[in-house]
């Protein structure tokens, strides 16, 4: 009952004048995921270690930042929700100006560019003898979280096949909740200078080994550099590789998108065409962010004191980041095998059964309803509730975004994109506070979770499944250009066991 290999014809000399034909297995074409890719995956991931760790900041930090004996300068409340809050407004300018950096510079170099300011920014904050240097410090990191999660999708998107862009393209978001967890348990030892000199450190390992990696062959067609873009790729697939089919599907591709661009780069986003891939990243980053996650993390220590948890605050913080990082990684194994829709659907539902929960349980606290026998539910809640951000919502939009958007706006859509998700975090995380107070924190949670359930549909009616599929797939299938498949996608796909 196993299945036969394909076969080719082979010619045996019988006689002078005779040549009998028959069939014997051929070789298939395995996929094979190279050393250079992973690290190629592995540096990029690294800079999103420091974005996690830059992210998570202000949770611990801001505790002994406000206690006068450890701080020589005094921390308002209004100074400290800056602290928090001007990261993700530097994070949207920071989208804003990464777009024309992948163009013009380059993927590679524009997430070289981050390193020496990120280390820069946690000095000032490390050294800081008044809060506006901390301001200062932490706007200048923001603008680098802004421009390098931009750009590592685009360069994962546009350097790994499509066996395992899935698996590998989940990496940053994997080592960027390592940057998370690592920041909350420091943080128990360290008070928010020492974390910071902590933060300063991070960026080196990933400054040295971006300099050991090529800059991604599209970028090197869309240059007119076909040289270069065969070295790269020659680099990026192996030696033996025969790269030459997908070197010509990059740079039919290309081709494609210029007969087709206008000369503004504004009015080829609003290109019906253009438009749709656009608008699923704008709804996925939307739904990403307004699913409450960054509250949710910006203010874990605040949630757990005001729900009165059995468990000790910081514990439930370290709790919340060890799951968070376990589940990217069983996302980083499912999602090449189950495809990023289903994924989607799972991370949804949880979050809606999640935040309802956590809303009713504060509905009955506030209401002065006993819910000291449920003291663990907060935390089984918050668990569940990162889980399944973490298995779908949380890295997907990103992995997408390096995905469906075609090659000729890739920059500046991404850019948007970027900018836009940038918008929402700051929303959120400025305004939770407003929120709670409006209508309560059960009535947060409840208005989050609403919120996910416009989501789920979204997904259902609207979201691509992408796995498997070249981006030059993806770009004709997306534009209605339909061809002939690229050689690239018809590999067999590639079993990832880890």
């Amino acid at each position: 009952g196993r299945k036969r290999p394909p076969f080719k014809m082979v010619k045996i000399l019988m006689r002078a004048d005779t040549h009998v034909s028959f069939s014997v297995p051929a070789e298939e074409p395995v996929a094979k995921c190279t050393v250079s890719q992973v690290l190629a995956a592995l540096s990029v991931s690294l800079g999103s270690m420091v974005v996690g760790f830059s992210s998570a900041y202000t949770s611990p930090a801001l505790v002994s930042m406000q206690n006068r004996n450890i701080t020589a300068f005094e921390v308002t409340s209004q100074s400290g929700s800056w602290v928090g809050g001007i990261m993700p407004l530097a994070g949207l300018a920071g989208g804003i100006l990464g777009g024309p950096m992948i163009e013009y510079l380059g993927r590679k170099n524009t997430i070289l560019a981050t390193a020496t300011p990120f280390i820069i920014s946690w000095l000032l904050i490390g050294c800081a003898t008044h809060v506006s240097m901390v301001l200062v410090g932490r706007a200048m990191s923001g603008l680098c979280v802004g421009i390098a999660s931009l750009s590592l999708p685009v360069y994962l998107g546009e350097t790994v096949q499509p066996e395992v862009r899935g698996t590998l393209g989940l990496l940053p978001t994997a080592f960027g909740n390592i940057g998370i967890l690592l920041c909350f348990v420091a943080g128990n030892y360290l008070d928010w200078s020492g974390l910071a000199f902590l933060g300063a450190a991070l960026p080196v390992p990933f400054l040295l080994l971006m300099f050991l990696i090529p800059e991604t062959p599209r970028w090197y067609v869309s240059r007119n550099r076909e040289d270069r873009a065969r070295k790269a790729l020659q680099w990026l697939r192996g030696r033996k590789a025969d790269v030459e089919p997908e070197l010509k599907g990059i740079a039919k591709s290309h081709q494609e998108a210029e007969r087709h661009a206008s000369k503004s780069a504004m009015l080829d986003l609003l290109k019906k065409s253009n438009l749709k891939p656009l608008m699923i990243s704008l709804g996925l980053m939307f739904f990403q962010q307004l699913s409450g996650i960054n509250a949710v993390i910006f203010y874990t220590v605040t949630i757990f004191k005001s729900a009165g948890s059995t468990i000790d605050e910081n514990i439930c913080t370290i709790i919340v980041g060890c799951v968070n990082f376990i589940a990217t990684f069983i996302a980083t194994v499912l999602i090449d095998r189950l495809g990023r829709k289903i994924l989607l659907y799972i991370s949804d539902v949880a979050m809606i059964i999640t935040l309802m929960t956590l809303g009713t349980f504060f509905y009955m606290k506030n209401n002065g309803d006993d819910v000291s026998n449920i003291g663990w539910l907060p935390l089984a809640a918050f668990v569940v509730f990162v889980l399944g951000f973490s298995l779908g919502f949380g890295p997907i939009p990103w992995l997408m975004m390096g995905e469906i958007l075609p090659g000729k706006i890739r920059g500046s859509a991404a850019s948007v994109a970027t900018a836009f998700n940038w918008s929402c975090t700051f929303v959120v995380t400025k305004t939770f506070a407003d929120i709670t107070d409006a209508i309560g924190n059960h009535g947060a949670f409840w208005m989050f979770g609403s919120v996910c359930i416009v989501g789920l549909l979204f997904v259902i009616l609207y979201v691509p499944e992408t796995q498997g599929k070249s981006l030059e797939d993806i770009e004709r299938k997306m534009m209605g250009r339909v061809r002939r498949m690229s050689s690239v996608a018809n590999i067999k796909p590639l079993s990832f066991n880890m």
